[in-house]
């Protein structure tokens, strides 16, 4: 005998595509938050790393300031030494040129001329005095210019005393005169070398 299927069947099949559309929502839907928990996780540890890189690189740059911090230091120091060694060593050049000046001004004072007054500022030196005559002013000019340790004297002045020391010398002068410049250690010593190695042997 035949049988007939009275149920509702579509109703059945349709209940059945939305059990498995929702099924499948559900599992899209974890699919896509274990995905995007996956990439936060990743994307986390490479911004952790790419933090501790960060720390690890300002921590050089501060050890690296610290350096150049220190090297300025040392460079400002350096510098203070060296002004200070060329102080000294003007110093004692121009200590050692002290005596030469003095014994070359009375090397070059010839009889008749008497100095009464020597000005010294830096290379420029000023020369006032008394004389015999115009002649002893000049022949005073001469000494100077043959002599090493003065450059370029010049006659400023040379007229009647007003009120003269003595009366064997009624005329007052003055002269300008450039000093040599002194002679560092390194030029002594190289010309100590020199006059060494030109000795007989």
């Amino acid at each position: 005998m035949a049988r007939i299927n009275l149920l509702p069947w579509r109703e059945e099949a349709r209940r059945e595509r939305q059990r498995q559309f929702l099924i499948t929502l559900m599992m899209t839907a974890v699919l896509g938050v274990l995905i995007v928990f996956m990439v936060g996780t990743v994307f986390d540890q490479k911004i952790k790393h790419q933090q501790f890189r960060n720390e690890m690189v300002q921590k050089e740059i501060r050890i690296l300031e610290a350096r150049i911090k220190r090297i300025d230091e040392l460079e400002r120091t350096r510098a203070r030494l060296i002004s200070r060694k060329q102080v000294i060593e003007r110093l004692q050049a121009s200590r050692s040129t002290t005596v030469e000046l003095l014994d070359n001004l009375a090397k070059t004072i010839p009889v008749g001329v008497t100095l009464t007054s020597i000005r010294q500022q830096g290379p420029a030196l000023n020369l006032a005095g008394s004389s015999q005559s115009n002649a002893r002013v000049s022949a005073y000019l001469r000494e100077l210019e043959t002599n090493d340790l003065f450059r370029n004297p010049q006659l400023v002045v040379v007229k009647s005393a007003q009120n003269p020391a003595t009366a064997t010398e009624p005329y007052d002068f003055n002269v300008n005169v450039n000093l040599r410049p002194p002679k560092t250690a390194e030029e002594e010593e190289g010309f100590d070398g020199q006059d060494g190695q030109g000795g007989p042997e």
